[in-house]
């Protein structure tokens, strides 16, 4: 139970996805205007990437390995997100179209996420047994929708306060993200 929670923490705070490993801006600066938005968007990240981390690598252990394919490991997880996705996205609208409506923008967005797909390769090469990678998976996962919506809150905030006129929108977003990105840096010697 002790390394699952230190695997938390590791993939929550000391090795974030976005702002430790720099997976995932375009989704990050993309969304993160507005709470909702963001709030939506780690949502969708969260289903997907555990999703995904568990059928990975399942894909990578029981078909590549055996086969001795594993060269091809980022081809078949690109195209395991990709239809995943698809699938869910088809799924939502069929049986949850309230739950679609709300997260449909989004959906499309994960699948060119090269943080989700980041996270399945990270989980393969530390080679972690299937229940830390479904543990991982959710904590990736976590900690991208945690930066996403501490970004979003500073960012609504910003819009309130009196930024020159060369730092304004982008530019001082990513200072922003800069700034954010130092603060989980400070997490480096926990684990």
């Amino acid at each position: 139970m002790g390394d699952y929670i230190v695997l938390i923490i590791s993939c929550i705070f000391v090795n974030n996805i976005l702002l430790a490993q720099f997976l995932g801006n375009c989704p990050f600066l993309g969304t993160s205007k507005k709470m909702e938005t963001a709030v939506g968007m780690a949502m969708a990240v969260i289903f997907v990437l555990v999703m995904a981390g568990a059928i990975t690598w399942l894909v990578f252990t029981f078909l590549l390995v055996p086969l001795d394919l594993t060269y091809m490991r980022t081809i078949a997880f690109i195209l395991v997100i990709a239809a995943l996705v698809q699938f869910v996205e088809m799924f939502l609208k069929k049986s949850i179209p309230a739950l679609y409506a709300g997260l449909g923008i989004f959906l499309p967005l994960i699948t060119t996420n090269c943080a989700v797909l980041g996270a399945c390769v990270v989980i393969i090469d530390k080679e972690y047994n299937f229940m830390q990678a479904l543990v991982a998976s959710f904590a990736y996962a976590a900690g991208f929708g945690l930066a996403l919506v501490l970004f979003a809150g500073v960012r609504e905030r910003i819009l309130l306060a009196r930024v020159p006129r060369p730092l304004q929108d982008t530019s001082i977003a990513l200072v922003t993200a800069g700034i954010l990105s130092l603060t989980f840096y400070a997490f480096r010697g926990m684990v």
